[in-house]
């Protein structure tokens, strides 16, 4: 076995391991133990956080603590499945985000199922939006960023944008994102013997508290079943080792067949939204996000 192949089932090992402290099966304290993990790999004194509130939406901005670009921001959806994740818990990204692009990011704590379901999240991404609209921000100045469940909302909130009628963000990242409630992938059967992180039960339970009763189909709740036509720059990333390798996937083609202008990277040997972890493949994809803002962004 090559080394890196080694490391990377050690890593693997480690992040079962933590998740597994972090799925508990009550909600709230699966909820506390991901913003413990968020408040301790997502501190660091090079970054403000501005804790602030959207109507009634709590939102932080995180920044550079340096001169920095202030024409275009990041609207970020934080994932766990639409039941658990906060701004706190993605603060492992957002910190990570802000520092390798030097823009702004906004995070905000939309409402979480089974509390509240569909479309409690999508209304308050709305929310988010059209706060940065009342700003002064223009449509072309905003990036819409999100991971797993954060991924579904950013899509779903430029499907809704497109359905009105409205102007679209300037660019879509997706870091593995949850693009298919209706789990039709290959690779919940071909990698479910490798995901250290996801598996066919959990995302059940996370429909069943998002979804319940609703048509899944609904490009508003599974966004792959939309159409694409005129949608942003959009880039993905996704690892190898992972159930939702397939919703990126089917993602990536058809945004190709619908013309937009996209590009998807998968990292061998990865899982499912590695970029949380502090270690090198993971701040690589991060500056391979910042490139490809800075290049929509020119």
């Amino acid at each position: 076995m090559a080394m890196t192949e080694k490391r990377n089932m050690n890593l693997m090992n480690l992040i079962k391991r933590v998740h597994s402290v972090v799925e508990n099966t009550d909600i709230e304290k699966h909820r506390q133990s991901q913003d413990h993990f968020g408040a301790l790999l997502g501190n660091s004194r090079d970054m403000l956080v501005r804790e602030m509130v959207i109507e009634d939406i709590y939102a932080e901005w995180i920044s550079v603590n340096r001169a920095h670009m202030k024409k275009y921001v990041i609207l970020y959806c934080h994932g766990g499945g639409y039941s658990t994740g906060s701004s706190l818990y993605a603060r492992t990204l957002t910190t990570k985000l802000a520092m390798s692009t030097s823009m702004d990011v906004l995070c905000f704590d939309y409402r979480l199922a089974p509390e509240h379901p569909y479309p409690a999240a999508l209304e308050d991404a709305m929310k988010a939006w059209n706060y940065l609209m009342l700003l002064g921000y223009g449509a072309r100045d905003v990036m819409v960023a999100g991971d797993s469940a954060g991924g579904n909302l950013a899509l779903a909130l430029v499907h809704k944008l497109k359905s009105e009628n409205r102007l679209l963000p300037r660019g879509l990242l997706l870091m593995s994102p949850w693009t298919d409630l209706t789990a039709s992938g290959k690779s919940y059967q071909t990698k479910k013997e490798v995901d250290p992180v996801l598996d066919a039960e959990y995302i059940g339970q996370m429909v069943h508290n998002y979804a319940e009763g609703q048509e899944l189909e609904n490009p508003l709740i599974s966004p792959i079943f939309g159409n694409f036509v005129d949608f942003p720059s959009t880039y993905i990333q996704v690892g190898s080792n992972e159930v939702l390798l397939e919703d990126s996937i089917m993602l990536h083609k058809k945004m190709i067949k619908a013309n937009v202008p996209v590009r998807m990277d998968i990292f061998e040997g990865m899982w499912h939204v590695f970029q949380m972890s502090p270690f090198k493949t993971a701040y690589e994809a991060m500056d391979k996000n910042a490139e490809f803002i800075y290049n929509i962004c020119r």
